[in-house]
């Protein structure tokens, strides 16, 4: 047989590829454009694919070792730390590729979007709301699964979700207002950094609209992105998102058009209709039909993806250094060890009032370990199959066992038999799982969680089961395209390890009835629980809240009156809240509030009261916000994985002092934050940078097990790096590692800046009684903003605080260093072209596409005024005309009026009249006399009535 030169490892890859794209045919080429491509036989090609979930762990694909959530990686504030965690998570996809071929080494991970807001149902999924710790972790990350070889990858790594996607409130409908400020110094970073530094293999695009336009056709794809790249970067779809260019967003008209638009725009890969091709294949042979892409766009984007396949080895298994890896390089005894130290390094302590931790482990200590997690650990929607759990409960036997300790535990849940009102028959648990009201034995005892917001699960006291509606096929099935028939509709079972999938079918809503009953109503499917009349099953088919089955709830054992005896008869309690990742909050689904459920609040409340030496450990995949005055001591871990009660009994018990930090503020209240959708941090003063009331507990902090002492700083700016030196000290009995942080903000900025901002940070470890000299540094650059005046970064001159602490909110040193930065006079503007998106501040406008393939202009939002400010303008002659390029769709006119310093009393300049364009991308150009004067001074826009201005110009004549 031939051996073509694509199959030879001894050529670059440029050369590889164009050798094989001349080899394939039109409609070859093509059918790779789907993530699920066929094989090509005649050229010995095998069937491919893109992506495999590799968030934290291997995700989906059965047992694999599962790490802390993303957000808990995040908290570690250790890169290394997370290096390690994506090499492993590479070495067992890479494993289960051995097994499979058909597993995709091009791995759907690191999510980076920033989390802006605690209440995004996806927060689990990121690192941080700061760009510095999310650039690095997500830099570590891909580091650690792409490997070091300079020719191929252990897998290949897609950075999610481009670009400023934080809502899953209509994520595919609603659109991002992201101001060139907002996305040069916070969104786009954390895309940049890491293709900058060499890790990234690919980028998949977010759900959402950005300033109007669908984000997966960015023209940032092709434009900021892959000039960045150091190879080709390949831009894979989101799960249907091509449809929805058509289907939810209206964006265009047909299909041919809407992913002839996406693959100009530089998608190279269609996640879309699941394993079947021929959708997008048609789609995409039509637009090549109808001339909406050339064959150099089909050329383009298959290069890309054939350059990917070679670079992981698929051609080259002889040489490949990563083919090596087996199947059985999964779940490995050093794969758990690097589990538990994962799950140790994220867990921050929160408060430890009295020094109640760590626990003295006395002989025959007795621990109560209470609430919904105490005997549970729970996998979200992303995390793999976990080979074992070690549950808080286990942890802690298994460390007390040799002293004599003993755990007793509680999930603190109310336990209850369901009655059938009209009947009085009990709901009994059949042999098949099924739930029955057959007569025969006393009821089947369930266990009633409440998660708030009317959702409660039961869960089976005989099997340890969760409740769920049982439809064959299910809704998961029937999304995974399978054709199973229904057998027994919406039947009622006690089979679920935990609520799980993306329709989540264990959910509740136990309303209470008038006279005494409660009714079921399935929060999913949204019927009622009734009694099958052939079968005595339930089953959840009533549509009317009428035709509900009425239960009596039989009290077995009240919770908390359990929850409190046990914890008054032990010598400490652990009480373990948080959420269930698949419930309140999840992919598709925001929360409403950050407030703790007050289920979850109540049993704080009453087991503090109950024992003063009660530790609250919070696992969660987000902050919450609870009073934190009713226990001595508060802990917060992710949901970490297999590993996590061993871990969590490591630092209660002081065998490892904890050392993870708040990777995104804990707020007080929802009255701290803004709407879900506002993206602008700067002008809703949104996250730690710009926050200014008093958080809960803010970014960065953290305790530990000892205390430390940080020296007067000294401070060098060589060149263009500042570097900061202190003696930082263990003054404690323990040893420990401090997390030190530097900050930095600007003293007498010219526009708004954070009041702090990360600018470096170590882990030190010291032991009791020792310091050491700790150097941080960062570049001068990184004290820029984006100047909306010249349209790129720019270092203001003067002077900056240093704050050198423990967390975002605890400086412990401080010192002033002063810039040369880039001094500025006013702004010009005469005979200049200004866009109108680059104003300084505004109201009541949002950004929106100029056209469909680029460019962002402003509307006004709403039924009053809206206005834009332009900070500082200057003018070294009188302006005497004003031209505009404007767009408005309804009849009759809107004006723009030009305010002097204020946009309401300000001045009034001059005002132009801008008439009915026609069509959403219509633009037209509307002039008008002005007389503004020779100087500097603040020029304002104040736009009435329904219109778009994409620009505007002040001329002499």
């Amino acid at each position: 047989m031939t051996r073509h030169p694509f199959r030879d490892p001894t050529l670059p890859v440029p050369r590889r590829v164009e050798d094989l794209l001349a080899r394939l045919t039109r409609q070859e080429k093509v059918a790779l454009l789907h993530q699920y491509a066929p094989a090509v036989p005649r050229l010995g090609l095998a069937e491919f694919r893109t992506g495999t979930e590799a968030l934290h762990g291997v995700a989906w694909l059965g047992e694999a070792t599962v790490f802390p959530q993303a957000v808990g990686l995040g908290a570690s504030w250790n890169p290394e730390l997370v290096e390690a965690v994506g090499r492993v998570s590479a070495i067992e996809v890479r494993a289960l590729h051995a097994k499979d071929p058909m597993v995709s080494l091009n791995v759907w991970a690191p999510v980076v979007n920033l989390l802006r807001d605690p209440r995004w149902g996806r927060n689990e999924e990121g690192y941080s709301e700061d760009v510095l710790l999310t650039a690095r972790i997500a830099i570590a990350y891909c580091r650690g699964l792409r490997g070091d070889h300079p020719y191929y990858v252990r897998t290949a790594p897609t950075l999610k979700h481009f670009l400023a996607y934080n809502n899953e409130t209509g994520r595919d409908v609603t659109s991002s207002t992201v101001r060139p400020r907002v996305l040069r110094e916070y969104d786009l970073p954390v895309f940049t950094q890491p293709i900058a530094a060499g890790v990234v293999d690919a980028v998949m695009p977010a759900y959402n609209l950005v300033n109007g336009r669908p984000a997966h056709l960015s023209p940032y794809l092709n434009g900021e992105l892959r000039a960045l790249a150091e190879r080709d970067l390949l831009v894979v779809s989101d799960a249907s998102a091509p449809s929805n260019l058509v289907d939810s967003e209206h964006y265009y008209d047909d299909h041919e058009t809407g992913h002839a638009a996406a693959l100009r725009a530089g998608v190279d890969s269609f996640t879309d209709h699941g394993t079947d091709s021929s959708v997008t294949v048609a789609r995409l042979g039509g637009a090549l039909e109808r001339a909406l892409i050339s064959q150099e766009d089909i050329d383009r984007a298959v290069a890309r993806v054939l350059a990917l396949r070679i670079r992981t080895g698929e051609f080259d298994p002889d040489v490949d250094p990563y083919a090596a890896i087996s199947e059985t390089a999964l779940n490995l005894p050093e794969h758990r060890a690097l589990a538990r130290r994962a799950a140790r390094e994220q867990i921050v302590l929160l408060k430890n009032s009295g020094d109640l931790l760590p626990l003295s482990t006395g002989t025959g200590l007795r621990v109560a370990v209470l609430g919904p997690f105490a005997e549970e650990l729970r996998a979200d929607a992303y995390s793999g199959t976990m080979p074992y759990r070690a549950t808080v409960a286990d942890g802690l036997r298994r460390a007390l066992a040799p002293d004599g300790g003993e755990v007793v535990s509680t999930n603190a849940a109310d336990r209850v038999v369901l009655v059938v009102r009209g009947t009085g028959r009990p709901v009994r648990l059949a042999a098949d799982g099924s739930l029955t009201c057959a007569p025969g034995p006393d009821g089947e005892p369930f266990d009633r969680l409440d998660w708030g917001q009317g959702l409660s699960t039961l869960r089976s006291v005989t099997t340890g089961r969760y409740v769920t509606v049982k439809t064959d096929p299910t809704d998961d099935d029937l999304a995974a395209g399978a054709p199973a028939p229904r057998t027994r509709a919406d039947r009622l079972t006690a089979e679920q390890l935990q609520p799980t999938g993306w329709f989540v079918r264990e959910t509740f809503n136990l309303i209470d009835q008038p006279a005494g009953t409660t009714v079921l109503r399935h929060a999913q499917l949204g019927t009622y629980v009734v009694v099958d009349a052939e079968t005595d099953e339930l089953v959840a088919t009533a549509r009317r809240p009428q035709d509900a089955e009425q239960f009596s709830l039989r009290m077995v054992r009240p919770g908390l009156a359990h929850a409190r005896e046990l914890a008054r008869d032990a010598d400490v309690a652990v009480v373990v809240v948080g959420n269930d990742p698949h419930i309140i909050a999840r992919e598709t689904l925001d929360r409403d509030t950050v407030a703790l459920p007050p289920a979850q609040e109540e049993l704080v409340r009453v087991v503090g009261a109950a024992q003063p030496r009660t530790v609250l450990v919070v696992m969660s995949s987000y902050p919450y916000a609870f009073p934190d005055d009713l226990v001595p001591a508060i802990l917060w871990t992710s949901h970490a994985g297999q590993e996590t009660g061993d871990a969590l009994a490591d630092v209660l018990l002081g065998r490892y002092a904890p050392t993870g930090r708040l990777p995104q503020t804990w707020y007080r209240s929802d009255e701290d934050l803004p709407d879900l959708l506002e993206y602008d941090i700067i002008k809703a003063r949104r996250s730690y940078l710009y926050f200014e009331g008093e958080p809960l507990y803010p970014f960065g902090h953290g305790l530990t097990y000892t205390t430390f002492d940080y020296g007067p700083p000294q401070v060098v700016l060589d060149g263009a790096t500042v570097a900061v030196t202190l003696e930082v000290g263990n003054t404690g009995k323990r040893d420990g590692t401090e997390v030190v942080q530097l900050y930095s903000r600007p003293v007498d900025p010219s526009v708004v800046r954070p009041s702090r901002q990360l600018q470096a940070f170590a882990r030190v470890e010291l032991a009791a009684g020792r310091s050491r000299r700790v150097e941080l540094t960062f570049p001068v650059s990184a004290l820029a903003y984006w100047d909306v005046a010249v349209g790129r970064h720019r270092v203001e001159p003067g002077e900056y605080e240093l704050m050198v602490g423990r967390s975002s909110a605890a400086p412990q040193v401080r010192a002033r260093l002063l810039v040369p930065g880039e001094p500025t006079g006013g702004r010009d503007i005469l005979g200049i072209d200004v866009r109108a998106v680059d104003f300084d501040d505004y109201e009541r406008v949002a950004l929106v596409d100029t056209s469909r393939e680029s460019g962002d202009a402003v509307a006004v939002t709403g039924s009053g005024a809206g206005w834009l400010r332009f900070r500082a303008v200057h003018l070294d002659r009188a302006a005497l005309r004003m031209t505009a390029r404007v767009g408005r769709l309804e009849p009759g006119e809107a004006t723009i009026t030009v305010r002097r310093d204020d946009p309401v009393g300000g001045a009034v300049l001059g005002r132009l009249r801008v008439g009915r364009t026609g069509g959403q991308y219509t633009w037209t150009t509307v002039s008008g006399g002005v007389d503004a004067p020779a100087g500097t001074y603040d020029l304002y826009l104040v736009l009435a009535g329904e219109q778009r201005l994409d620009s505007f110009r002040l001329d002499v004549s």
